[in-house]
């Protein structure tokens, strides 16, 4: 089975198994590694995410996936992880968690007319084609077509 088929399988079955338990499926890759193929669920919650919040997702995933067998026995690794502080936006869910917070834009070439490839913004709104931030500190807003930005990541305050 193709990694696509694999992802949409696992989404439409974790999605609801991983809601009942008070998480958020935020995102699901399938993907090879050195030690072979690896199935990684993302999962969020308004309280962040624990190591005890993965086991319990995964332990809640085990049946139902040796049911749903979406790799057609194809073995692999299964890891439940939390995004990560730098994990880069690519979801609705991810998008509406860092509305109105402090991002970085990095782009293939440079912007103009920032003529900058790195920009620090405010994230303001979004939608399928686009991203409109808040530029700093320049304080102008603009809207930006996603396919020219190589990622979109939170800036991490500390």
């Amino acid at each position: 089975m193709n990694g696509k088929k694999v992802v949409t399988a696992v989404k439409e079955m974790a999605g609801q198994i991983v809601s009942e338990l008070g998480y958020v499926l935020v995102d699901v890759e399938y993907k090879k590694q050195v030690s072979g193929m690896v199935l990684e669920l993302f999962i969020d919650s308004s309280n962040g995410i624990t190591l005890e919040d993965c086991e319990k997702v995964s332990r809640a995933l085990d049946q139902p996936l040796d049911e749903l067998n979406p790799t057609a026995d194809v073995p692999y690794s299964l890891n439940i992880s939390s995004l990560g502080l730098d994990r880069p936006l690519t979801t609705e869910y991810q998008f509406q968690k860092y509305k109105g917070e402090d991002v970085e834009l990095k782009f293939y070439q440079p912007l103009a007319p920032f003529n900058r490839k790195l920009i620090e913004s405010k994230l303001l709104d979004w939608n399928d084609e686009s991203v409109t931030v808040l530029v700093n500190p320049e304080n102008e807003t603009v809207t930006i077509q996603k396919k020219i930005i190589a990622q979109i990541v939170p800036v991490i305050k500390f």
